[in-house]
């Protein structure tokens, strides 16, 4: 069931629902595009929409540098208001402060940190809200510290040979980063032992470059990567030589987000790029699609769940998905049919 839509302002690459309680309904929606020519630059934009099973309303836009990825501080963190940070083309991190209104002016930029002067390309937040992990175009990784009153940058190494699209904590183990790259390696780093020191590398299993990395919520020893060769992994991280399910799931598209239900155990949304999005169900190492959605018309890119579930008129709990692709600047948002609900 579809619930709205909206074209937005330029090029969409992400989505995400806000986890905050009191804050479930504000979906952040980011533009990256770029503007070709004798001076080619990269603009951006991020707009706030209040979403739930019968509005996808906008309510606030800010004009920003080109972004690659966003992600909203986790739940229980070291503050408890919501905010959202941003991974840009313009080599920052750029955190944002949400607040607690519905006007045009809801958004404000709370810091700017430099990190390099190439792309930032994705970051995460660890659990404490402490620190944020960067991805950079050159293939560097920063971690940045993160206090209410400043930003700076702890750690920062070499650590593929090409982009990194993907960083992620371990939520269970937060001195540990895992790191994707464009070179095809899936990586760990344990940030205790210095910022040259790997704890694992595996550069075998991915036939092209690693898109996404995303930690289950329900088992402590599960891992997931996306990757442009169409494929979603499992990973037991106790044992990170090769893939849990060595057949994996191909997904019929480059796999280049995945995001964890946090209501049913082993639901995982994917934006398969030239293939749409999908709901697949992970049980042990049986994985199987339960549900597609294909009514974008460019490349899927931004996915995520709506934090909890919704109750409608006939008492049934549903919960919201919203989506968005790239040159048709299009942001969906809908409610999975599928019974698994």
């Amino acid at each position: 069931m579809d619930v709205g839509h909206c074209n937005l302002d330029g090029n969409a690459d992400v989505v995400e629902f806000c986890p905050h309680d009191s804050f479930h309904h504000v979906l952040a929606a980011s533009t990256y595009t770029l503007q070709e020519g004798d001076r080619p630059s990269r603009s951006g934009s991020i707009s706030l929409f209040n979403v739930d099973l019968g509005r996808v309303d906008l309510f606030c836009r800010l004009k920003t540098a080109g972004i690659f990825d966003m992600k909203w501080n986790p739940v229980g963190g070291n503050t408890s208001r919501p905010l959202l940070a941003q991974a840009d083309a313009d080599g920052c991190l750029r955190v944002h402060d949400l607040q607690n209104s519905v006007d045009g002016d809801a958004l404000k930029e709370a810091h700017n940190q430099k990190v390099s002067p190439d792309m930032c390309l994705c970051l995460d937040w660890n659990p404490s809200a402490t620190s944020i992990s960067v991805g950079l175009s050159d293939g560097s990784v920063s971690v940045i510290s993160f206090e209410e009153t400043k930003v700076s940058i702890l750690q920062e190494w070499k650590a593929h040979d090409f982009e990194v699209w993907a960083t992620t904590f371990d939520p269970n183990q937060p001195h540990l980063v895992y790191t994707g790259s464009d070179d095809c390696k899936f990586m760990g780093w344990d940030l205790r032992n210095g910022p040259s020191q790997m704890a694992f590398q595996n550069s075998k299993a991915h036939q092209m470059g690693v898109c996404c990395i995303a930690k289950s919520p329900d088992n402590p020893h599960t891992l997931f990567t996306g990757s442009y060769d169409e494929h979603l992994r499992i990973w037991d991280v106790r044992s990170i030589s090769r893939p849990v399910n060595e057949t994996s799931i191909n997904l019929g598209g480059g796999v280049w987000r995945i995001k964890n239900y946090s209501v049913v155990p082993g639901l995982i949304l994917a934006a398969c790029m030239h293939n749409g999005f999908a709901i697949v169900k992970v049980d042990g190492n049986e994985v199987k699609v339960v549900e597609t959605y294909k009514k974008h018309e460019s490349l899927a890119y931004g996915a995520d769940w709506y934090r909890g579930s919704i109750h409608q008129e006939d008492k049934k709990e549903k919960t919201i998905v919203a989506t968005c692709s790239f040159y048709d600047q299009l942001l969906r948002v809908w409610v999975p049919e599928s019974d698994i609900f």
